[in-house]
């Protein structure tokens, strides 16, 4: 059994751990690090981007093991019309300085302009991270972590957005309503696939 909260700041190092954890050998991050030392590399660079606003200005949920309290899982979300905040990027770069080194740095800098370019304009949430502990796999903590603050974008009626490099997740966020968003010029089988969840009265009117 495993409890959803709210993350706080003193929970930034496990969250980054858990993470970093999770995303090793993820197709579309996973080049941004050392191939001799990935773990540790993508723990740094979840800190730096939760200390960088991912916390402040966005919506991190943690499940915790009701038994002994450790964290399982954690997904983190951008609310609709907050973006990244340059001058908390800036007073971070040391921390993504130490994950990533100035070359990496300049290769998550085109990624993450080449993915928000992408995103749609309509206003939504937006899952940026989700992941879970490796001894959690498994056991319905992605499912709970995703049902948690979906329940939440529901209740206010507003459309939800997110990439998946995973197609076992793809077919995770299917189940909960989210579709493939394509567009002329993107290969299906790209590395992040784009995935678009509309508001519950627009997905109600549907059916």
């Amino acid at each position: 059994m495993f409890t959803i909260t709210p993350a706080s700041p003193a929970d930034i190092p496990e969250i980054a751990r858990t993470l970093g954890e999770a995303f090793t050998g993820d197709t579309t991050i996973g080049h941004l690090v050392s191939p001799s030392s990935p773990t540790r590399d993508l723990s740094r660079l979840f800190s730096a981007m939760l200390h960088a606003g991912g916390l402040s200005r966005g919506r991190v949920d943690i499940a915790r093991r009701d038994a002994d309290g450790r964290l399982l899982g954690a997904a983190m979300w951008q609310p609709p019309g907050v973006g990244a905040s340059l001058a908390a990027e800036l007073r971070e770069l040391p921390r993504f300085l130490r994950a990533l080194g100035p070359q990496r740095l300049l290769a998550a800098a085109r990624l993450q302009h080449d993915l928000d370019h992408h995103r749609p304009s309509e206003p939504h949430w937006y899952l940026a991270q989700i992941g879970a502990a490796e001894e959690a796999r498994g056991t319905g903590v992605g499912s709970a972590l995703l049902q948690h603050r979906l329940s939440t974008i529901d209740a206010a009626d507003e459309a939800a957005y997110l990439e998946s490099s995973n197609p076992r997740n793809r077919r995770l966020y299917e189940r909960f309503g989210f579709t493939r968003v394509m567009t002329r010029d993107e290969h299906i089988d790209a590395d992040a696939t784009r995935m678009w969840r509309n508001p519950r009265s627009r997905a109600s009117a549907s059916h």
